[in-house]
């Protein structure tokens, strides 16, 4: 009886030590350093919608992030994180533990991949972006004009293009609403849409931001006062649907007759010529208080404002002088044109009336 005692105690203690060494090897691959990863600092895992425990489980060994699939699946069901797995894709850092990664897992710690709408693009040209994007999925038809709101939206792998442009959409309608209430009294149109077509004129006049306010602040007092808009940029939308024209615009372009030619037309144009960005909505729905009623380019980028006809073409004529001078200067540094070449046509080189 004795010597058996001793031979189930011995047993007894032999299976305590195996169980104890195995709970401790247990912790040591959920809490210990994971595999290294197989090439670079990280390794990338997509876990597809709808997918079981032991698929995900299997997914992570095959990529080299965790060295158990079985024992992923026992932590998953002891800590409860079995019934929060979230699908997506995953960026893991080489050696990370087993518990970074099923925390990761569990609160949807996924990769986040990007897009940037530039100011002033068209919505053909957004949806072009998109387009070009081949971490998104489906179509995407190009929305009226105007009704995008340009700047970095994040999205997952694998999105629908539609679901991302509808963030872009949403994002401007929330953006003109907070706008449009606060909104400056007394201007020159009534509907939030109108201020849209205004700001995307603005958008495409400047690419300065400081002078976004006080370009909107010159055609919200032509407007006021009755006089054409006569920007540049309506014109090209009216010929070329906002692609950039590449040359400047010709006088017969500014007598051609379309919805968009604001030498023209009274008013502003039937729809915006762009997308906006948050500085021109702002500026043409708070302009700053101003009599000036024109501005030609300055040369160095921006623009020179005048209050009356007789300063704004002072202004005109140095700034032709200084086109004069780049031009003379250009010719200087070309090389002499062959025998018999054709001339360019002239451009109209931009300058507000």
């Amino acid at each position: 009886m004795r010597r058996l005692l001793t031979t189930i105690l011995s047993a007894l203690v032999t299976f305590a030590i195996v169980v104890m060494a195995a709970m401790l090897w247990a912790v040591w691959m959920y809490q210990g350093a994971g595999p290294a990863a197989k090439s670079g600092d990280m390794t990338t895992v997509e876990l597809r919608h709808g997918a079981s425990l032991p698929e995900i489980a299997s997914s992570l060994e095959r990529a080299g992030v965790v060295r158990s699939s079985a024992i992923f699946i026992t932590a998953a069901q002891v800590t409860g994180a079995a019934r929060r797995m979230k699908a997506g894709e995953y960026e893991f850092p080489s050696h990370a533990s087993m518990a970074r990664v099923l925390d990761d897992i569990r609160n949807g710690r996924i990769v986040r991949h990007q897009v940037t709408i530039p100011e002033g693009l068209t919505s053909e040209m957004v949806v072009e972006i998109l387009a070009k994007k081949t971490d998104l999925s489906g179509d995407a038809p190009a929305p009226a004009e105007g009704t995008i709101l340009p700047e970095t939206y994040q999205y997952e792998r694998g999105e629908d293009r539609a679901k991302v442009l509808k963030k872009m959409m949403d994002a401007r309608d929330e953006l003109l609403g907070a706008l449009w209430a606060k909104r400056q009294s007394g201007l020159p149109f009534t509907t939030p849409m109108e201020a849209v077509t205004m700001a995307s004129i603005v958008e495409k006049e400047t690419g300065k931001a400081s002078e976004r306010p006080r370009v909107a602040a010159v055609f919200l007092n032509r407007l006021r006062t009755g006089m054409r808009l006569q920007s540049d940029p309506t014109i090209i939308y009216g010929i070329t649907g906002g692609r950039p024209l590449g040359r400047g615009i010709r006088a017969s372009e500014l007598a051609q007759a379309t919805p968009y030619n604001t030498y023209l037309i009274d008013g502003l144009p039937p729809t915006p010529i762009a997308n906006p960005g948050r500085a021109a909505l702002a500026a043409v729905l708070d302009p700053p208080k101003t009599t000036e009623l024109y501005f030609v380019a300055d040369g160095t980028g921006g623009h020179v404002f005048a209050s009356t006809l007789e300063e704004h073409n002072r202004n005109v004529a140095k700034w032709r002088g200084v086109e004069r001078e780049h031009a003379q200067a250009k010719a200087e540094a070309a090389p002499e044109p062959l025998a018999g070449a054709p001339e360019v046509d002239g451009a109209k080189v931009k300058a507000q009336p």
